[in-house]
């Protein structure tokens, strides 16, 4: 029974930083999508020219340009697991517009994550529509955004860092939306 405070305490803690903790989704193809992706990547697996020169290669062939290339298992993975953005407390909710590589506006945003399934980091799936409203409306209607202003406050506070002494690590706004302006964040 001694131990009963210690655990309390534990416990309080873990709760605690489980509510104040960010989670990432991301969007994953439809089941018909990876099945459609499965047929093409047998297909391709079944018509590999298995010349020295390909198994050198591990198969890649040239897709852009000649600098690029991929393999069919590159192709199958392609686009497979997208980050859509992170939830934090006291945040707006942060996109990931991947350098406007799959979406660079919020109409395109919202057709990309009904075209596939979203997923959180803990593997659970959640209703396109019901994840598209808690994103939506994560932080609203004053969540913080890093901008000059963040970054006069947290200076203010005598907090400092890299990021909080250039703009180039502001958030963006895209048709309303707050973006991130790096494409690696977890």
């Amino acid at each position: 029974m001694k131990y009963f405070g210690i655990y309390k305490i534990i416990l309080t803690f873990v709760i605690g930083n489980l509510l104040i903790m960010g989670t990432n989704y991301y969007r994953i193809p439809k089941a018909e999508e990876m099945e459609h992706r499965k047929n093409v990547l047998i297909q391709q697996v079944t018509d590999l020219d298995l010349s020295v020169y390909n198994i050198e290669c591990n198969f890649h062939k040239p897709i852009d340009d000649q600098w690029s290339s991929e393999n069919p298992w590159d192709t199958f993975t392609n686009g497979m697991n997208v980050q859509l953005g992170k939830r934090s407390g006291g945040w707006k909710f942060c996109w990931n517009f991947h350098k406007n590589k799959y979406y660079s506006n919020k109409e395109e945003l919202l057709n990309f994550i009904r075209d596939g399934r979203i997923v959180d980091e803990y593997g659970e799936e959640w209703d396109v529509n019901e994840f598209i409203v808690m994103a939506l409306n994560w932080g609203e209607p004053d969540g913080l955004v890093v901008n000059e202003e963040y970054r006069k406050k947290e200076r203010v506070k005598g907090h400092g860092s890299f990021w909080l002494d250039s703009e180039k690590y502001d958030d963006l706004i895209i048709d309303g939306l707050r973006v991130s302006s790096v494409t690696d964040f977890c």
